[in-house]
């Protein structure tokens, strides 16, 4: 089974609505910054979902600050997740600073309709500090109940700019995840690099659910990034992800296919990590 844990789908209308979206909310602004920008649907990316030999993948929005856009994506999930439900799992956006009751109440009304975790949040555009207790506590306390996991994400403290890249680096990962110890957190990106202080002996202890995604990765990293990360972190910990459609899916696929790890270790992070943590049958 080969499983893309990091895919973003839009509702059709975005691509025609650039200037009031931009308007609306900083994270569209930043994340499509000249009108262009990679956009798909669930109906295109099933077709490349095929194209490539994906089984499943786990479709998102990002990290909104209008609680308005919000709302109309995680609907659109919603109504995908129920067509799609053979193919797709769903996880719904939400953002922390709305307060603890209106962000508790988004989370509870997407997981009732059948999401499956949530996020890609976007905690620079959105305005939140991971590391920050208090800020996080009912978005994770309530995660954590459901049993639906988080993801995150993360940039490199160092290294060239991109669109999205943020100030959420590795400490402050690290941190949440000492803060909330029983959620289980995604990395978007490789968690800005947190996978590599894998190497000093007390971190693989605190990141025990704590798991890292591929998402973007040919604009971040080199490919031998597979063969490091599994040797300091450990395969069981990475997931496949492509942040389609701004990647295509081979592209990933063929890194892990060609790197130095095991055959079984490339099969977890292709697909059994991913399965596991969603709770899909072979």
């Amino acid at each position: 089974m080969i499983v893309d844990f990091h895919c973003h789908i839009l509702p059709p209308s975005f691509p025609d609505r650039h200037d009031e979206l931009s308007a609306q909310d900083p994270t569209y602004a930043a994340l499509f910054p000249r009108g262009g920008g990679k956009m798909a649907t669930a109906e295109s990316l099933l077709t490349a979902m095929d194209k490539a030999g994906v089984d499943h993948a786990v479709a998102c929005g990002f990290g909104w600050c209008s609680l308005e856009i919000t709302r109309e994506v995680n609907d659109y999930l919603i109504d995908t997740a129920e067509r799609f439900k053979d193919r797709l799992s769903c996880f719904g956006s939400v953002n922390p600073c709305w307060g603890k009751d209106a962000a508790t109440a988004e989370v509870e009304r997407f997981a009732r309709a059948g999401l499956k975790g949530i996020g890609e949040l976007h905690p620079d555009c959105q305005g939140f500090d991971i590391s920050e207790f208090e800020v996080m506590s009912p978005v994770m306390d309530l995660a954590r109940s459901l049993g639906l996991p988080l993801l995150l994400h993360t940039s490199e403290p160092v290294g060239h700019e991109y669109p999205g890249k943020g100030h959420t680096t590795p400490d402050l990962l690290y941190r949440l995840a000492q803060n909330f110890p029983d959620n289980t957190i995604i990395g978007a990106h490789w968690g800005g690099g947190l996978p590599f202080y894998g190497l000093m002996p007390e971190v693989p202890g605190e990141l025990e659910n704590v798991y890292f995604d591929s998402a973007a990765s040919p604009f971040l990293y080199r490919k031998e990034v597979f063969d490091i990360a599994a040797r300091t972190i450990g395969a069981g910990k990475i997931l496949l992800g492509t942040d389609y459609p701004l990647l295509e899916h081979r592209r990933l696929i063929r890194q892990v296919e060609e790197s130095e790890m095991s055959e079984a270790d490339k099969r977890a992070v292709l697909g059994r990590n991913a399965a596991r943590l969603l709770g899909l049958g072979e």
